[in-house]
C-alpha cells in the first residue's frame, strides 16, 4: 500500500495528476488529509469540499490527521523522540498501515508532513511540490532518518527553464508532472464544484498577515489598492478569490471598499480552486501578490496577470531564510507589475535562474555552497546588504556611512566635556 498526505485542494489535485500519470503504480492507496488553518475547527476539511468528490476515487481510504491528534494543532504538534516507537505502532494499528511501500508528502520540512514522516518509517518517501516553493531551498535541515528515504520530487513545471532547489542538497532528482494531466484534473474538479460567481478580473488573496509578513491593516490595504487599480483600468466586475486558510475577514473588508470604488465584487468560495475560476471565467486580468495561482494563470491558461505588493513583502520577510522569499522573488522578477493608478509594466529583464540560485545561496549558504554567485550585481530589491556582508559577498560600508557613527562621535564629545 501507499500512504499519501495533502492539506490543500491544489495538493490533492497534484496527487491525482501524478496517480493518473502512472507515477505510483497499483495497490491500495490511503490519503491522510489535514486542515492547517489557524482555527481548523471553523474551516471546511479538504475531504468535505465539493471539488474533492472528483478526486476521491483515486484513493481507497481517506483519514483525518486533525481527528487523530485533536485537540492539538497539526502545524504545531510533533512527537517526542521517546514517544515515536509507541505512536508508530498505534497509528499503524489504528489505520491498518501494514506493508507501506511508499509515503508521499508535501512540505516535508515542517509539520504535519515532517511529523508523519517520522512516524511512518521504514519506507521510501516521495515529495510533491508545494507550488512555487519547490524552486526555493529546503526550509530546514532534515534528519538523516528522513532525507535518506527521499527518492524523488514531483513538481509542476510552473516556470520554464527553472529547476527546483528543494531537496537538491540531498541529491533528490526532480520529476516534472505533465501539464495536461494537471489541467484534466482541474476540469474534473471544476465540473464537481458550483460555478464561481462572474468577474471580468480576479484578485487573488493570500494570508500574509497570518504569517506575520505584514499587518492585517496592510494586507487589507493591498487588496483594496488592487481593487481600485482594476477600477482605474475600467473593470467594474471583479471576483475575489480568498486563500483557503485566510478566513473571511479579507472578503468582508474588500466588500466594503468595492462600492465606493464603483466595482461589483463577488467572492469565490474558499473551497473553490483558483484554477477552476480561471477555466470557467477566462478573466481579462488576474492580480495578486506572489500566489502560485498567479503563475498557473499565466503558464497554464495564458491569462494576463500582474503582481502588486511584492516589493513590500520582499522588504518585510524575516529572517532572510523565510521560505516565501523565492516565490516572491520569482513573481516579482517574472510577471508584470500593477501600479496603484492601474498601470501595468514589465519588470526589468533579468537572468531568472541565476537570480534564484543566488537568492537560494544567500538563504541557505551552508546547504548549497555550489550556488555561491561570482560577479553578480546584487539588486537591493532581492538581497539584504547585511546578508551579503555576512557571506563575504560585499564589504562593509565606509565608516562614515555606517548607522550610528554620528551618534557615537557625539557621545565621545559629551563624555570629554
Amino acid at each position: 500500500m501507499r500512504v499519501f498526505y495533502a492539506s490543500t485542494l491544489f495538493g490533492a489535485m497534484s496527487l491525482a495528476a501524478a496517480i493518473d500519470d502512472g507515477r505510483f503504480g497499483d495497490g491500495r492507496r490511503l490519503l491522510i488529509v489535514s486542515t492547517n488553518a489557524a482555527v481548523p475547527e471553523v474551516a471546511t476539511p479538504l475531504d468535505e469540499t465539493p471539488g474533492f468528490a472528483a478526486l476521491r476515487s483515486r484513493f481507497d481510504e481517506v483519514r483525518s490527521w486533525n481527528e487523530l491528534i485533536a485537540p492539538l494543532h497539526p502545524s504545531d504538534w510533533r512527537a517526542r523522540v521517546i514517544e515515536v516507537p509507541m505512536l508508530e505502532r498505534l497509528i499503524r494499528a489504528h489505520w491498518g498501515l501494514d506493508g507501506v511501500a511508499e509515503l508521499v508528502l508535501e512540505s516535508i520540512a515542517v509539520p504535519p508532513a515532517r511529523t508523519i514522516a517520522g512516524l511512518v518509517r521504514d519506507c521510501p518517501i516521495t515529495v510533491y511540490s508545494d507550488g512555487l516553493m519547490s524552486y526555493g531551498p529546503t526550509r530546514d535541515p532534515l534528519p538523516a532518518e528522513i532525507f535518506r528515504r527521499v527518492t524523488r520530487l514531483l513538481h509542476l513545471d510552473l516556470v520554464p527553464g527553472l529547476t527546483p532547489l528543494l531537496l537538491s542538497e540531498y541529491g533528490v532528482a526532480p520529476e516534472t508532472l505533465p501539464a495536461e494531466r494537471f489541467l484534466a484534473i482541474v476540469d474534473e474538479v471544476a465540473a464537481a464544484t458550483p460555478p464561481p460567481p462572474a468577474g471580468r478580473a480576479v484578485v487573488l488573496g493570500q494570508y500574509l498577515s497570518a504569517l506575520e509578513i505584514v499587518t492585517p491593516e496592510e494586507e487589507a490595504a493591498l487588496h483594496e489598492t488592487m481593487l481600485k487599480a482594476l477600477a482605474a483600468r475600467g473593470h467594474t466586475s471583479v471576483l475575489f478569490k480568498p486563500h483557503p486558510a485566510a478566513g473571511r475577514r479579507h472578503a468582508q473588508l474588500l466588500r466594503a471598499a468595492a462600492g465606493p470604488a464603483g466595482v461589483r465584487l463577488e467572492v469565490a468560495g474558499e473551497s473553490v480552486p483558483a484554477e477552476a475560476c480561471f477555466a470557467a471565467l477566462r478573466p481579462e486580468l488576474v492580480v495578486g501578490c506572489f500566489s502560485t495561482a498567479l503563475v498557473t494563470a499565466w503558464r497554464y491558461y495564458g491569462l494576463p496577470v500582474a503582481s502588486y505588493g511584492t516589493e513590500l513583502v520582499l522588504e518585510r520577510l524575516t529572517p532572510y531564510e523565510n521560505s516565501n522569499r523565492v516565490p516572491a522573488t520569482i513573481v516579482d522578477a517574472l510577471l508584470p507589475r500593477l501600479s496603484a493608478d492601474g498601470g501595468v509594466e514589465q519588470p526589468p529583464e533579468t537572468d531568472l535562474p541565476a537570480l534564484v540560485r543566488a537568492v537560494g545561496y544567500c538563504m541557505q549558504a551552508d546547504a548549497y555552497p555550489g550556488l555561491r554567485p561570482e560577479g553578480v550585481a546584487f539588486d537591493p530589491r532581492y538581497f539584504k546588504r547585511r546578508r551579503l556582508e555576512a557571506l563575504g559577498l560585499a564589504g562593509p560600508p565606509p565608516a562614515a556611512a555606517r548607522p550610528g557613527t554620528l551618534t557615537r562621535i557625539r557621545r565621545k564629545i559629551r563624555s570629554a566635556l
